[in-house]
């Protein structure tokens, strides 16, 4: 609301300056400068003549404090001139005394007497003394004064530490020589006068002469200065000697008052001493400054000055108050005209009183059409009029909806739109009901979006039920399920416990019955606890598959936490009925296992003629040490001892032979995959002992080494025998289809300790020096059922890297070339360490591969 001021203000305008020039000048302000110039015109006035009072008080206080100057200066010099020719006239009546003790017309017993005419003669003459060249005295006198001086004793030397130091400047320059008395030293008060005497310029001694300081300054000072100023005499530091000064009484409250200027100090020259004459003129008043006028016209200006200070800024305030009033209008209007909210304002009888642009805007009428009518309204549909009529009768009796409510609007066009209207009393400045607002808001976008929202939803839930996988999702610490679709209600029913123990089963193995003691014995923390939930969000989806007794079946499990749209970190679980690719998995696993140990069979078969050889060797042996102990038996040519050999070496040639078909045995005997922790040095000899009747039959020689301090290896070892001992096999084969010479007939067996990617290992190699393989074959050497024998199946080198690889191995050959030709071929296959194993777990499923 507009504010009221108590008293009109005049036009700064109607202000006219009497000066042509400044008129112009004053017209071409602006309003806020003219009003400030006005207030503060009165005010500079005020200052000025103050300013001009305490100038013309400055100025006579000046002028007198100059006259004070010059008289003070004009005394202490009359009084200076005068102490000065009286110390003179002093020290000539002592020289004359001196040339006389030099003459020696003066004895020392003789010396008081002159000395006390001297006294008599000079009152502030204290004590004269003869002190010889030893600085012992002669002679003294002292004068009879009220200071009372103790004459020095003769005999004694001259004491003093001042006395001693001037005694010996008299010495030296052979003149006389004042001293410098300080405040508060031993001759604080005494100025003493040392005269040298010499016989035919001989130093022979000096006279010395002390005065009273006091004395010298009141005999030596006129008494018309002395009762003007208060006069002192001070050492070279400016301390009082004697005398008396004016005590600062206005400076010590007024630091800023110059002390000084009713003062002045000169030296007592030509005496050289350091005595310094000085004169301050006595106080008759406080040296307050001015007069009563003064501090009349001071308080009078001062309260003028007061009373146009708050009457500026009374103005001030007005005029702050006004341009706030209109600042806060046009900022509701802006923000009236700018809002995309259409308001309308409505009377208690329903006339329309007030609409703003943007319900213009929507409505398509304008304000100028709006203002003043009476319902029903040019902007209620046809239709709807009755229902709209019926809402403002509501309105009007108090009948409003908090929530507001959403209606049908009509544009000018003729064109329709949504719009949600909230009611409610418009009051004024005084607290009375004058009429009710209400502002409308066009929803027909929002309402749009909801619409396709709710179709999208109705899709999302289609394709949703249609999954042949189950779909769950539950908040994070909550047994609340807040979304299941339907194979997951088929499967476990509306409640979360099938949603946790998917979670439980995918998350860790079953634990054994000592962890699940210490489980049950321990405190339970989230194992997600204090982690950010965005960055547990931006985690890859994890992935399990576990046997679910409940349902007989076996599901692929995969989880990853998401925000659910209550804001709350949820899990969702996606589970998918893998049942049939399981079992197919496990029969392809079977049929893997029995071509492994027809590979076996067909290898040992291979080497039938080679095994034959092998066990004809201890057979024969036996044969031969059985007919021969028979033969020397029935001769009686044989001991017992020789028996015992024979005995003993047919023996180790059955168990040779027992070992070879127990070798054989174990090789081919079908048996389900074993993993343990086995040397490499056992699975490498038993290969190697299976491979050499296959190597010497085709005249190969065999060459192993093996390094030491290997890691075990968690494997089958059987199916590791089997990998090499088809490895050493076709190298042999490859050598022999080569024709090599014998002494490149040459297979060899290396077995290290390897690092890949990161990952430890052992490396076997098998190296041959064959004819290598050709590019065509390269590409296809561990395809099923591809071979390059014209016998051969096609499974060996298949079976070996499939047996490799499920040990989380890897299996590669190439060949070996001397210059442009080949001269071999080298295959090798890498088996992790136990601990590079259990590093091989897939990162993305978190299962072990």
């Amino acid at each position: 609301m507009p504010l009221t001021p108590n008293a009109p203000t005049p036009d700064p305008q109607d202000i006219e300056p009497p000066v042509p020039g400044l008129r112009r000048w004053w017209r071409k302000q602006s309003a806020a400068r003219q009003d400030r110039f006005a207030m503060l015109a009165p005010l500079i006035a005020v200052v000025l003549f103050l300013a001009a009072i305490v100038t013309a008080f400055s100025y006579l206080r000046l002028e007198e404090q100059e006259r004070e100057t010059e008289a003070i200066k004009r005394d202490v010099e009359y009084a200076q001139q005068r102490m000065r020719l009286r110390l003179l006239e002093r020290q000539e009546q002592l020289m004359r005394l001196a040339h006389d003790m030099n003459n020696l017309e003066v004895a020392p017993s003789e010396f008081p007497k002159r000395a006390e005419v001297l006294a008599l003669q000079f009152p502030e003459l204290q004590t004269l003394s003869w002190v010889d060249e030893r600085r012992r005295v002669r002679s003294s006198h002292a004068a009879p004064t009220p200071l009372a001086l103790t004459p020095r004793v003769p005999g004694e030397p001259l004491r003093g530490t001042e006395a001693e130091a001037m005694f010996g400047v008299a010495r030296e320059l052979m003149q006389p020589v004042y001293s410098q008395p300080a405040a508060g030293t031993e001759n604080g008060g005494l100025l003493q006068l040392h005269i040298p005497l010499g016989d035919r310029n001989r130093f022979i001694g000096v006279l010395l002469a002390e005065y009273s300081i006091e004395s010298v300054l009141r005999y030596a000072v006129p008494p018309e200065v002395s009762a003007k100023y208060a006069v002192a005499l001070l050492d070279a530091h400016n301390q009082l000697l004697a005398g008396s000064s004016v005590a600062p009484r206005l400076a010590a409250r007024l630091p800023w008052i110059d002390e000084g200027i009713n003062a002045y100090e000169v030296p007592i020259s030509p005496v050289g001493n350091g005595l310094v004459l000085r004169a301050q003129a006595w106080r008759t008043s406080q040296g307050l400054i001015g007069t009563g006028l003064f501090w009349l016209v001071l308080a009078l200006s001062g309260l003028t000055a007061w009373t146009l200070i708050g009457n500026w800024r009374h103005t001030r305030r007005r005029l702050q108050a006004q341009r706030a009033l209109l600042a806060e209008t046009t900022f509701r209007r802006a923000m009236e005209n700018s809002m995309l909210t259409g308001m309308r304002a409505l009377d208690l009888h329903g006339r329309i009183t007030y609409v703003n642009p943007a319900f213009c805007q929507m409505t398509g009428w304008g304000e100028k059409e709006l203002i003043g009518l009476m319902p029903p309204f040019p902007y209620w549909p046809d239709a709807d009029r009755e229902v709209l009529a019926a809402r403002l009768e509501d309105e009007l009796r108090g009948r409003t909806i908090p929530g507001g409510f959403q209606v049908r609007v009509k544009r000018k066009d003729g064109s329709l739109f949504d719009a949600r209207m909230y009611v409610s009393p418009l009051v004024d400045a005084k607290g009375n009901q004058t009429g009710w607002m209400t502002s409308v808001t066009d929803i027909t976008e929002p309402n749009r979006t909801r619409a396709q929202l709710e179709a999208a939803h109705q899709r999302f839930t289609a394709v949703m039920e249609a999954l042949d996988a189950s779909v769950s999702v539950a908040p994070l610490g909550s047994e609340e399920l807040v979304f299941a679709n339907k194979l997951y209600r088929q499967w476990f029913g509306g409640l979360s416990q099938g949603h946790l123990a998917l979670v439980a089963d995918a998350g860790r193995p079953a634990p054994s019955a000592s962890e699940a003691e210490r489980e049950a014995t321990s405190d339970e923390v989230d194992a997600l606890a204090g982690l950010p939930a965005d960055a547990i969000e931006s985690v890859q989806s994890e992935s399990a598959e576990i046997f679910v007794v409940g349902l007989d079946k076996w599901l692929e499990v995969r989880t990853r936490y998401l925000t659910w749209v209550d804001g709350r970190l949820a899990q969702m679980v996606i589970a998918t009925d893998i049942t049939a690719r399981r079992r197919a998995e496990a029969l392809a696993a079977q049929q893997a296992e029995r071509a492994q140990t027809a590979s076996r069979l067909i290898t040992m078969g291979e080497m039938a003629s080679s095994v034959a050889h092998e066990l004809n060797q201890p057979l024969s042996a036996i044969s031969n040490y059985c007919n021969g102990m028979v033969s020397r038996i029935k001769g009686r040519q044989i001991e017992e001892a020789d028996l015992l050999a024979a005995l003993d070496k047919t023996a180790r040639q059955a168990q040779r032979a027992g070992q070879i078909i127990q070798r054989i045995r174990s090789f081919v005997k079908r048996s389900e995959p074993n993993r343990t922790e086995s040397e490499v040095d056992n699975m490498v000899g038993e290969a190697v002992e299976l491979a050499e009747i296959e190597l010497r039959r085709h005249n190969v020689r065999l060459s192993h080494y093996v390094a030491a301090r290997l890691p075990k290896l968690l494997v089958d070892p059987i199916l590791i025998e089997q990998v090499l001992v088809n490895l050493l096999k076709n190298a042999a084969e490859s050598i022999n289809a080569a024709n090599r010479p014998a002494p490149l007939r040459n297979v060899e067996l290396r077995v290290v300790r390897q690092a890949i990617e990161g990952l430890a290992g052992v490396e076997f190699t098998v190296r041959d020096s064959g004819r290598g393989l050709a590019p065509e074959v390269m590409e296809r050497l561990f395809e099923a059922f591809f071979s390059t024998k014209a016998e051969g199946m096609g499974i060996g080198l298949n079976l070996c890297r499939s047996i490799v690889e499920s040990h989380q191995g890897r299996m590669d050959a190439k060949n070996i070339y001397n210059g442009a030709e080949v001269a071999g071929c080298v295959f090798s296959f890498w088996i992790p360490e136990p601990g590079a194993t259990r590093d091989m777990t897939d990162k993305s499923t978190g299962v072990t591969a």
